[in-house]
């Protein structure tokens, strides 16, 4: 069972048919699906608790309401070329590109977060990949200045 709590069926929620929780070293734990999805497919429906506060596993709704989901939605993994985007009025999960049995579901946390819980570097490998993580409203913090320097002494 995704969540811990019974949801309505036929309503788009993610289930067990569809999707999968797995830990990955590097990335942490992170939905995989069990199934393809098509581009422009709404993958699932997302719901959790609206909070007004930033949590690890937060998604930003308004600057002041954010949705803690432990079991989905706030497990998403993070791209710089992403899989999913989300629709935070409607709570929708979409796909960007096809999608194949057992990849992990990545979104652009920029994409949603203006502040992000915890600023990290990246690993998702892509051709755009910015390297370093934030919200889309804050700054690069002392962390992950040093962390691109650091970056860049070693990469040239």
């Amino acid at each position: 069972m995704i969540y811990p709590y019974e949801l309505e069926t036929g309503k788009g929620y993610p289930g067990e048919k569809d999707f999968t929780v797995n830990h990955c070293e590097i990335q942490g734990d992170g939905i995989y699906t069990k199934r393809p999805f098509k581009k422009g497919e709404m993958v699932a429906r997302m719901t959790g608790i609206a909070v007004p506060y930033i949590l690890q596993h937060t998604l930003q709704i308004t600057p002041n309401l954010h949705l803690y989901d432990p079991h989905f939605s706030g497990l998403l993994l993070h791209s710089c070329d992403p899989l999913v985007c989300l629709d935070m009025n409607k709570l929708e999960i979409w796909a960007l590109q096809d999608i194949d049995e057992g990849e992990a579901l990545t979104m652009d946390y920029a994409s949603t977060e203006d502040i992000l819980f915890k600023q990290f570097p990246c690993a998702c490998g892509s051709v755009n990949c910015r390297k370093w993580i934030t919200g889309r409203k804050e700054p690069i913090n002392e962390m992950g200045r040093k962390y691109l320097r650091d970056l860049e002494r070693k990469c040239g």
